[in-house]
């Protein structure tokens, strides 16, 4: 008896582990700077775990948006996905914290805060079910308009403005600011911009020039409306189905792999900046005067999404406390 379940024992170590393939969907195109890095990561994984974990990408939004995406991992067609942070509310509804509007006036701002926080959402995603290796700047969304320029709050209310459907942070900072978007999925928007549907859209320069509306608007109001982070999200129970050996190979490389990306497009969003200038859009500035109305609607806006219950106040309080701290320090 002790020889047959020595055998058996030796049998089971000998047979190898069943390799998984995770599923991961995301709007990026491939060529992009965001998939290359990925994919280089994902090769790594397959090579270090000898093929037991392995990546399959279905880029482009060929699977859908970020909720399509979402419910297709919800009923496993996916096991993951590389989506926005705050499309992941439902996992962690505090993710959505850093696209508060006006939150961040630069950069050096959303560097401070991200080192005190990012830690802080990465845990509430993992608590909420989603497996995340940190997060990659998508950056600055700004307001871009195909008709006219938008300095004010009062000339944005002329203007037909997109958002993306089912964004309930997006429809109650509009609301604030007085304006009745329309919403639309993200492959509806560049025909809704070529047909008049809409004429204005909010977005990172780098979305700008990947997703080609930069063809159809003219003018780039330059004030930061929101901060944007980019999450590779995988469903914790999928993940578990990895040897614990390998999930510690694949954090590894994709938490290595994700601060590459993030580094890497702060810089592709300089350079897109740039090259929305040189191709002939028109950077608009606003007054000092017309500043202090987008920051006295932006205060209203973010009073409408805590009550809103969109994101908790808490929260919220921390992030201003490390903002009122930073600035402090820099004065």
């Amino acid at each position: 008896m002790n020889k047959f379940v020595s055998a058996f024992a030796l049998l089971i170590m000998a047979t190898p582990l069943q390799a998984m393939t995770l599923k991961i969907a995301t709007l990026s195109p491939d060529g992009s700077a965001w998939m290359t890095k990925m994919r280089a990561g994902a090769a790594e994984i397959e090579n270090r775990t000898q093929k037991r974990v392995s990546f399959k990408f279905y880029t482009g939004g060929v699977m859908g948006n970020d909720k399509a995406v979402l419910n297709k991992i919800k009923i496993g067609q996916l096991h993951g996905g590389a989506v926005t942070a705050g499309s992941l509310s439902d996992f962690y509804k505090d993710t959505q914290v850093y696209s508060m509007p006006l939150m961040f006036k630069n950069f050096n701002e959303v560097d401070y805060v991200r080192t005190k926080f990012d830690a802080v959402i990465a845990k509430g995603l993992e608590q909420g079910g989603m497996v995340n290796f940190g997060f990659a700047e998508a950056g600055f969304a700004y307001a871009m308009s195909k008709t006219a320029p938008i300095p004010s709050v009062v000339e944005l209310r002329k203007h037909k403005v997109w958002i993306p459907d089912n964004d309930m942070q997006s429809a109650e900072t509009l609301k604030a600011f007085q304006v009745s978007p329309i919403p639309l999925s993200l492959a509806d928007v560049l025909p809704s911009l070529q047909t008049g549907i809409i004429d204005t859209v909010a977005s990172s320069p780098i979305g700008t020039l990947a997703l080609q509306w930069h063809t159809q608007v003219k003018y780039l109001t330059d004030l930061p409306l929101s901060y944007i982070v980019g999450v590779l999200a995988v469903d914790q129970k999928a993940f578990n189905k990895i040897d614990p050996a390998d999930q510690l190979i694949v954090r590894d490389i994709m938490q290595r792999t994700f601060k590459e990306i993030d580094k890497q497009n702060r810089q592709d969003n300089l350079e897109a900046f740039n090259t929305l200038v040189k191709q002939g859009i028109k950077v608009v500035k606003p007054s000092a005067q017309e500043l202090l109305a987008w920051e006295k609607d932006a205060a209203l806006a973010s009073e409408r999404i805590e009550k809103a219950g969109i994101v908790n106040p808490s929260t919220l309080q921390s992030v201003r406390q490390y903002l009122k701290t930073y600035k402090a320090t820099t004065k």
